[in-house]
């Protein structure tokens, strides 16, 4: 294993133990080091101080270990099981919750590696080189922590790493046909993580569906940016009188359609393909509840004005066009916009519409998606329920 040795200047953020060291802060030519290897980091005077994987780029290494320890086989059957466990005592591994997120990256000490999991099926997503070549280590600690309930394990590594010309999506291990069916909260949902967006499905909100829940009982509900309608299922069940699900994409409507068809509820829904921020700019139906779940509008700093203009003049719109006494659900799910900043563009809206709001909770990701205490940076997921008089 291969040291580099890093700035005393920068040695600060290790000693507090986040676990990236950025570029600038190495001292050692690492020009000819291989992306995705495993490198010692020293202090200028050789002393240890982290394991983790090397790769070019701003984030030069992504720790594994603070402890000088082999990263063997006995290391991923720990780290994973630790995380698999975790889960188990939330009873996110149940008969009526088999859908999560196994391992978080960074919030579970594997920084780089998503693991998600439906029903007996994980599918592994590396953002990190280093994470993809150690996939046999990981797929036998999955084995190790699940036993008998893994049946598969799904490798989608092609998107996160497309610079990579050896990586293909494939099974690692077994085989299960697609769609899945898999239960969360007891609702069946149709899994596709060959075809479908991220892993499948979009865990991360799955404590902000149940709560919708609570405010939708003969209401008329609008789910935009709906993907495979997380939201409108739950609307649907708890008895909406109404319940109209949007998107831009026919593939996603396709996919709403199909498991409402699952659960038996198509009587109450209706599907539109439209762009959501137009749509809801003029509103033909009032609406007692509208969710605005967007994708990121930023994944970088220089985009985050952006990002924040875009977020007050959707949420402008919602608020403008909402019933009396009616609820918004409104989400950032950009990591470079924080909870503040986007609570600050919701309050903007609310000031342009001259409407009164009140905050009535704040969300966040559930605890499948944990933050490491010492890499604030994981906290991403943000959100507002408010209503308008």
């Amino acid at each position: 294993m291969k040291n580099i040795a890093i700035r005393k200047s920068k040695l600060a953020a290790l000693n507090s133990k986040h676990p990236w060291i950025f570029s600038g802060a190495i001292l050692t030519d690492t020009s000819a080091y291989e992306d995705g290897e495993l490198v010692r980091c020293v202090d200028p005077f050789e002393n240890f101080l982290a394991i983790g994987h090397f790769q070019p780029g701003s984030i030069a290494v992504r720790v594994l270990s603070f402890e000088d320890i082999p990263i063997n086989q006995d290391f991923w059957n720990k780290r994973i099981n630790n995380a698999v466990e975790m889960r188990r005592k939330q009873g996110l591994i149940s008969e009526d919750n088999q859908i999560c997120r196994l391992v978080h990256g960074e919030g579970d000490n594997l920084p780089g590696l998503i693991i998600d999991y439906y029903n007996g099926v994980a599918i592994l997503q590396a953002h990190a080189v280093g994470m993809f070549l150690s996939a046999e280590y990981i797929v036998e600690a999955l084995k190790a922590a699940l036993g008998d309930e893994l049946k598969a394990v799904y490798s989608k590594c092609k998107e996160t790493l497309p610079n990579r010309v050896d990586v293909e999506n494939e099974y690692l291990f077994g085989e299960v046909a697609v769609p899945h069916i898999a239960k969360e909260n007891g609702i069946p949902f149709s899994i596709n993580w060959i075809s479908g967006q991220k892993t499948g499905f979009f865990i991360d909100q799955r404590n902000n569906r149940k709560l919708l829940a609570n405010y939708c009982k003969d209401k008329k509900v609008l789910n935009t940016f709906c993907y495979s309608g997380g939201f409108s299922l739950y609307a649907l069940k708890a008895g909406a009188s109404q319940v109209d699900s949007l998107d831009s994409s026919q593939k996603a409507i396709e996919l709403v359609e199909e498991n409402v068809s699952l659960n038996k509820l198509e009587d109450k829904h209706n599907t539109i393909v439209a762009d959501a921020v137009k749509y809801v700019h003029n509103l033909e139906t009032d609406y007692d509840v509208i969710v605005l779940d967007p994708p990121a509008f930023a994944k970088h700093r220089d985009k985050r004005h952006k990002a924040i203009k875009a977020y007050t003049r959707l949420n402008a719109n919602a608020i403008r066009q909402i019933k009396p006494g009616g609820i918004i659900f409104t989400f950032s799910c950009s990591q470079v916009v924080d909870k503040f900043l986007f609570n600050k563009a919701v309050i903007a809206a609310a000031i342009q519409c001259g409407r009164n709001v009140r905050i009535l909770e704040q969300l966040h990701q559930p605890s499948d998606h944990p933050v490491n205490a010492f890499h604030p940076e994981g906290e991403y997921l943000k959100g507002l329920v408010i209503q308008v008089d």
